[in-house]
């Protein structure tokens, strides 16, 4: 589990192959900040731009450790197949602050950044999610964009899918790897873990009545 608080903008610093095929996935070398890793293990997950993955190799002298990321997450994801900065969060302890909200690493669609300019001492993030998340993302409620915890400041419906509205303070721009978003930018978009509960409890009656008839 996550809080989606990045704890450090790292690179990912080369992708290899895991295989000649589109079955195969990619390994992926990635320099962390000065000091980052001390506490970090193989075997150990850290969520990259939302997504978690394991630790397999570390390389300690040079700040650096190897995920795998699998042809079925790399299809399901954006961010992680080029280098380039990238969000870090280590998984969350128990007696850890919750400092943003309850975030899985689970990546349940992928955005386009529609705008992302500043406005006053403040930038605007919009960000059209898919149709099919659209029931989940609600004006103030929790949305995880490349693994930051954010509030939906306003939601717009169309064909094409919701539109949300963000506003991000000039710390999280500096502090995440979000500064580098553009319009048609892809993200990594989480919805709420809530709002996925809630959802399934209001539809599985009328599901399992359906199924029983």
């Amino acid at each position: 589990m996550f809080t989606g608080i990045i704890t450090g903008v790292g690179r990912i610093a080369a992708v290899h192959d895991l295989g000649s095929s589109l079955q195969h996935g990619k390994r992926l070398e990635i320099e962390a900040p000065a000091g980052y890793l001390d506490d970090v293990g193989l075997g150990d997950s850290i969520a990259l731009n939302g997504a978690c993955m394991t630790v397999t190799q570390l390389d300690l002298p040079h700040r650096q450790f190897t995920i795998e990321i699998s042809a079925e997450s790399l299809d399901k994801t954006a961010g992680l197949a080029a280098t380039g900065p990238i969000n870090l969060e280590k998984a969350l302890r128990a007696h850890d602050r919750l400092g943003g909200h309850i975030v899985a690493g689970h990546v349940d669609g992928i955005g386009t950044v529609t705008r992302f300019e500043q406005v006053g001492e403040s930038w605007e993030l919009r960000v059209l999610a898919p149709r099919s998340l659209a029931k989940y993302l609600a004006y103030k409620g929790s949305i995880t964009i490349n693994g930051v915890s954010l509030t939906v400041n306003s939601t717009v419906d169309s064909p094409e899918g919701c539109e949300v509205s963000i506003n991000l303070i000039s710390h999280t721009v500096q502090n995440t790897a979000l500064g580098q978003l553009k319009a048609g930018s892809r993200v990594n978009l989480e919805i709420d873990l809530i709002a996925r509960y809630v959802e399934r409890m209001l539809t599985a009656d009328s599901t399992l009545s359906k199924a029983s008839a």
